[in-house]
């Protein structure tokens, strides 16, 4: 058996709620008639007859209680005031059942409240890590992507797009000061301290590397001494007793030992000093500094080979992305699958960062609920407004009415069940009295 729509649940049910009363209705008329042509049994037949009526009344009920929900069962025939103004209940009140919805959504889903209280009692980073962390999921979402992403990038390929988004980007290169954005992630870099992590790393490796390969050292300072001019003179001098390559090393291992050793170093802080000047230069659009930066950048932008390199470089990029996603066996596919399982195995067992996620996630979304929840409820109350009454008396109907004609099915049956008991009590009454 299939599953119904709405629509013919509906049909469905105002169907069967017509044939029963209908049946009600000849039941009863049966009855009447019977009772007229065999009067001898009338007693028990009244009592049917009775049952039968209140069915037809009980259904005649429904129908009308159903009907005016939605229209005037009346038309154009003329009826007191008080019967028209209470018909066509949901048309006439839209406007006040649009209102009533948006305040119920924004009062019980979307007030700041309501969304901090429910996100608190569930812990969101880890039902989205179990999530990730399972292969189905994690092929599912890479799926998605392989669908998805080379219609993505035909669209970008077609040619009038491709070169939309090429003039686009060059003007917006253009009209940003290169100096400006430098400026910025310097100060970022010097903020978060991550110059001196860089540095820190940098002399770890320059003191690993000169002690690991001390020939090549050597080597180097020799080539060094050569471009300086004066490799004869410290072979010259080496005939002294004085080996000046090998103490130029010693003398470069002792100074990165020294500022290894000292956090407070003064070629530290020259560093650092170093990098505030240059914060400021960078902030000015006058200096020296930013004038080159930006001419070079302009220079690049003017030169057609870098233009036609950059987007040629695009289109390469992408059909090369494209075609490894269109193989059953896509290399791309299958680390991003490792890499999602990994992100949700990593985020499910490690509880401080899902504590942090978690409090951000509340944090962001009681913002959005506190700032759009009345942009979005005003959306849902316009639309709803801008329906067409029959638009809106055909999406409630779809949606409630099949359960509201079944109401009528049940006032017959109902309504029969207690003429039937007062039927009963009747013949009872006459027949004690």
């Amino acid at each position: 058996m299939g599953i119904l729509t709405p629509s013919s649940h509906l049909k469905r049910s105002q169907r069967l709620a017509t044939i029963a009363l209908l049946v009600a209705i000849l039941v009863w008329i049966v009855f009447m008639v019977t009772a007229k042509l065999f009067p001898e049994y009338a007693w028990w037949l009244h009592i049917l007859m009775l049952s039968a009526e209140a069915g037809v009344v009980g259904g005649f009920a429904d129908w009308y209680a159903v009907t005016v929900l939605f229209r005037n069962p009346f038309g154009k025939f003329p009826i007191p005031h008080f019967l028209r103004d209470h018909t066509e209940i949901i048309p006439r009140n839209k406007a006040r059942i649009a209102e009533s919805m948006g305040r119920f959504v924004q009062e019980n889903f979307l007030s700041p409240q309501i969304v901090e209280k429910s996100l608190s009692k569930t812990d969101l980073t880890l039902s989205i890590g179990q999530w990730l962390e399972n292969p189905n999921n994690s092929t599912q979402v890479t799926q998605v992507v392989q669908q998805t992403l080379p219609k993505v990038f035909d669209f970008v390929e077609q040619e009038q797009i491709a070169q939309f988004i090429q003039n686009n980007s060059v003007q917006w290169i253009q009209n940003t000061k290169i100096n400006h954005l430098a400026s910025e992630m310097l100060h970022s870099v010097l903020d978060n301290d991550f110059h001196q992590d860089v540095l820190q790393r940098a002399l770890d490796y320059s003191h690993e590397w000169v002690r690991k390969y001390p020939e090549k050292t050597r080597e180097i300072v020799t080539r060094i001494f050569k471009e300086m001019g004066i490799l004869k003179l410290s072979k010259g001098v080496s005939w002294l007793g004085i080996d000046m390559e090998q103490r130029t090393v010693d003398s470069f291992m002792h100074k990165l030992e020294e500022i290894l050793k000292d956090p407070e170093h003064p070629w530290r802080q020259h560093i650092e000093d170093y990098g505030q000047t240059l914060i400021t230069e960078l902030k000015n659009d006058e200096s020296l500094i930013s004038q080159r930066l930006n001419a070079g950048k302009n220079a690049l932008l003017e030169n057609p080979h870098v233009l036609n390199f950059m987007s040629g470089a695009v289109v390469i990029l992408f059909n090369a992305i494209k075609e490894d996603l269109l193989k059953e066996n896509s290399g791309i596919a299958m680390n991003m699958r490792a890499a999602i399982e990994l992100v949700g195995k990593n985020l499910a067992e490690n509880n401080d960062v899902r504590q942090l996620l978690n409090t951000r996630l509340i944090t962001l979304a009681t913002y959005f609920s506190d700032q759009y929840s009345d942009k979005v409820i005003r959306f849902i109350s316009q639309r709803i407004h801008e329906w067409d009454s029959t638009e809106m008396i055909a999406k409630i109907e779809n949606s409630v009415g099949g359960d509201l004609h079944m109401i009528r099915v049940n006032g017959v049956i109902v309504g029969a069940f207690i003429g039937l008991i007062l039927g009963v009590i009747r013949a009872l009454v006459d027949y004690l009295l």
